[in-house]
């Protein structure tokens, strides 16, 4: 009798656990389900694009308003494109001084768009200009950005000796806005080289504005992008459903809970074993661009309306824009004066 009560006591644990294992899970997934639901937003605008297979383009946005701001331009533009057919993720920043025509508002400098229509204007001055089709959008705060670094555990970053001083010229202000609880003391970068920058550190890193021009700027914000990619693409996809739910309070953005499944199973095999691929627009250069004081737009970036194809090229058909051969011929370069 006693070996039958032990084998029922027994019985009765292993069931416990095997329930637990399953409905941890779910609840997990339920709970991100919940976030999912609770950041997305309905948009208005559809792509007058046909969806090429493979290919998934979503518009980053990174806005920097300020308190009590209902109006505001979007400080960071990036196209991540989820390449399926070529087992490539790419990002492509658009300088937010590119000259474009703003539908219904005339022309001006890119990140005006957001200011006047919010993204879905934003949508439909990228994909009228550049000929992009825009799937999706992921919307956040610099603010809330660092918080995500820290959720993270950090991002790596090469720091050089030129960009030191202006760094830690804007870590306390960046430190000073920081919501995040366990932000510890304020801590500068001494050195240049390779640092784990927290969550201050890093969007100080990325608002580095007089040290150099906006494509430099550019580049230190998909550095941090890139990083954060880098820092998370060994997780097994186990892990992924906790770390969503997580980082999910700090973004807006129409993504689906389908839409995000979707999309960590496509990249998910590929994205552990690559780096993500980079890329500019306008390309910067002697030839393709012309920067100045415009009209009553200010300085802008005036772009070779034909190099729009060495965009689609990198984006739809994996060729890296240094090497493509339209670069190579000057004949046909044609400013949008």
């Amino acid at each position: 009798m006693g070996k039958f009560k032990q084998f029922f006591t027994l019985k009765r644990v292993v069931i416990t656990l095997l329930a637990l294992l399953i409905l941890i899970p779910l609840i997990t997934l339920a709970v991100v389900f919940i976030r999912i639901n609770s950041a997305h937003v309905d948009d208005n605008y559809n792509s007058q694009y046909k969806k090429v297979d493979g290919i998934t383009n979503i518009l980053l946005l990174g806005t920097d308003g300020r308190e009590n701001e209902l109006a505001y331009r979007s400080d960071a533009m990036m196209i991540l494109t989820i390449d399926a057919t070529h087992n490539d993720i790419k990002l492509t920043s658009l300088a937010r001084d590119t000259y474009v025509d703003i539908p219904d508002h005339g022309k001006g400098k890119l990140n005006a768009a957001y200011f006047w229509g919010k993204e879905d204007l934003l949508f439909k001055t990228i994909e009228q200009n550049f000929k992009i089709g825009i799937d999706k959008f992921v919307q956040v705060d610099f603010d809330d950005l660092m918080n995500i670094v820290f959720v993270i555990g950090g991002v790596d970053v090469d720091i050089e000796e030129r960009e030191l001083e202006s760094l830690n010229d804007g870590i306390p202000g960046a430190y000073d806005a920081c919501t995040y609880s366990d932000k510890g003391e304020m801590q500068l970068i001494n050195e240049a080289g390779v640092h784990t920058l927290n969550g201050y550190q890093a969007i100080a890193y990325a608002r580095m504005r007089y040290l150099d021009n906006g494509i430099y700027r550019d580049q230190r914000q998909r550095k941090i992008i890139s990083g954060m990619f880098e820092g998370v693409k060994d997780l097994s996809m186990s892990e992924y459903p906790t770390l969503i739910n997580t980082l999910l309070p700090y973004v807006r953005t129409n993504l689906t809970v389908g839409d995000m499944l979707n999309l960590a199973f496509t990249s998910y095999s590929f994205a552990t074993s690559q780096h993500i691929k980079q890329a500019e627009f306008p390309i910067i250069d002697d030839k393709h661009v012309k920067g100045g004081k415009y009209k009553d737009a200010g300085w802008v970036w005036l772009y070779d309306v034909n190099s729009i194809d060495v965009l689609h090229d990198f984006i739809y058909k994996d060729i890296n824009m240094d090497d493509n051969e339209y670069l190579k011929d000057d004949s046909k370069i044609e400013l949008n004066y």
